[in-house]
């Protein structure tokens, strides 16, 4: 049993409103009239409910049990509830019997847990008056909703949309509360701003799974190969050197290669994942505390029930279809300091792209009424790589001293074809004999010229790329097969050249 602090936690302004919201509803609503409230991670929704089990309790006379789906939410909360007075008890795993229960006014149980002891008839919960759920869109917690039909139920969530969109959040909550937005809690100073950072990744190779969102078999594909890999650290060099950076990443394998391509950069970084053990996940996160320039690469663990304030940097080195999880990961890097009002995102999976921007006004009560419109309407990643306008580096540039402009207009040279009813392969004759000119008037002999051809290689993958466009239906196959076969007729006639 935690013990009763001497002073009681005081809330903002907004989170006092909050409150009042949540509860007169509360107050206002039959048993079975269940209520999910949002909030923006950073929000402090935590604080928020537990002001309400404590408010609930000394009003009603009867106990609170709030679940969690994370032992370290779980530790987290409880410390809150003490804070605010609220004599609780965590159940995890190591509680095999309940004590005398009139010692408790709150439990703190996690959902498998209880589920266990509940589904065998092992215990019974008395008196439970309301259930708080944290993090509701997650749907494991739907297993507990039968034998707390009597009770009062809230969901608290920073995104009302489901896990699993087969299971929407409107079948179990009657009614969603939404708080303050990102916005706005950025203007009255309670979250930092973001800067979001975009750098486009060409997605094609990437699979949708069961779940909905992106495979991790085929994001490890694509972004433990060397251009992805290559792509992070100058991602990294260009906005975040020197900063405390959090990266997310789709996969062990993923992070662990970040780790070593970062570490072999002499740069100060370490990997975290969920089959590290407690002791070393403790150990990594006191370093990450502690270290100013800290690199930390994990997967998926960090994304609730984490907070660190002095994260200057996320790096999302991943694609995800998940608008909760976009959330989530932007939110770690949100927490306001004294010395930091604004934070810095590196998005290498077209995130903002296919979501807007973190901070941008969503109509949540849209989407938890038309949960499946707002997933069936998501823009596909073939038409945000149509979006994408690629601009040859400075860097590279300047290995063509000798020519004017290294652009080559596809668009302008389709129109033209088409003007004249030739056919869509003259395009890449075109192409190609730019090429030439450009290498030839900058290469003193062959070895030279193959050495620019790779230097060209994401600039010759774009024309590719926007020559598929104008032919309309095309696949990533015959892209990869044409690019391939420009490469050679490049290389061969260079070749003939020298």
């Amino acid at each position: 049993m935690n013990q009763v602090p001497k002073k009681k936690k005081e809330l903002y302004d907004y989170q006092k409103e909050d409150l009042k919201n949540v509860f007169n509803k509360i107050v206002n609503s039959p048993t079975n009239h269940n209520i999910v409230y949002q909030l923006p991670t950073g929000g402090g929704k935590t604080v928020i409910f537990s002001e309400i089990a404590r408010k609930y309790i000394e009003e009603y006379k009867k106990k609170v049990l709030i679940l969690t789906h994370r032992i370290e939410l779980s530790e987290q909360t409880s410390r809150m509830l003490t804070e605010f007075g609220v004599t609780n008890m965590v159940i995890n795993a190591k509680v095999k019997e309940l004590p005398e229960q009139e010692k408790y006014v709150a439990y703190v149980a996690m959902v498998e847990t209880l589920n266990n002891r509940l589904k065998y008839d092992e215990w019974k919960l008395d008196d439970i008056g309301l259930v708080i759920i944290d993090e509701a869109h997650y749907n494991s917690f739907r297993k507990l909703f039968q034998y707390f039909e009597e009770s009062m139920i809230l969901g608290v969530t920073a995104t009302p949309l489901s896990s699993n969109i087969k299971l929407p959040m409107n079948e179990v909550y009657k009614e969603l509360i939404v708080g303050n937005n990102i916005s706005t809690l950025i203007k009255k100073g309670f979250l930092s701003e973001a800067t979001i950072y975009s750098f486009e990744v060409g997605l094609g190779t990437l699979t949708i799974g069961i779940n909905g969102d992106y495979t991790v078999k085929s994001s490890e594909e694509l972004y433990t190969s060397d251009k992805m890999q290559n792509k992070l650290i100058y991602a990294y060099n260009k906005i975040a050197k020197g900063k405390k950076t959090l990266i997310f990443n789709n996969g062990i394998a993923t992070s662990r290669a970040v780790y070593h391509n970062f570490k072999e950069a002499g740069l100060n970084v370490r990997h975290l994942d969920s089959k590290m053990g407690k002791v070393e996940r403790k150990e990594v996160l006191a370093w990450f505390k502690e270290t100013p320039d800290a690199i930390l690469s994990s997967v998926g663990i960090l994304t609730t029930g984490f907070d660190e304030p002095t994260i200057e940097c996320i790096i999302m080195n991943r694609a995800t279809r998940s608008l909760t999880l976009y959330f989530q990961m932007i939110g770690r890097g949100s927490r306001v300091l004294p010395n930091k009002s604004t934070f810095s995102v590196i998005d290498l999976g077209n995130n903002a792209l296919r979501f807007g921007q973190w901070s941008a006004d969503i109509d949540w009560y849209k989407i938890f009424r038309s949960p499946q419109y707002f997933i069936d309407n998501l823009i596909s990643d073939a038409d945000i790589e149509k979006r994408f306008v690629y601009r040859v580096p400075p860097e590279i540039k300047e290995q063509f001293p000798n020519s004017e402009a290294i652009e080559f207009d596809i668009k302008k040279a389709h129109q033209e074809v088409i003007a004249t009813r030739l056919k869509t392969s003259v395009i890449l004759d075109k192409s190609l004999e730019n090429h030439i000119k450009l290498i030839t008037e900058n290469a003193e002999d062959f070895e030279q010229a193959i050495h620019l051809v790779n230097v060209l290689h994401d600039e010759i993958g774009d024309r590719i790329r926007r020559y598929s466009y104008c032919l309309v239906n095309t696949t990533r196959n015959y892209r990869d097969w044409v690019e391939e076969e420009y490469k050679k007729k490049l290389k061969a006639r260079l070749m003939r050249e020298y």
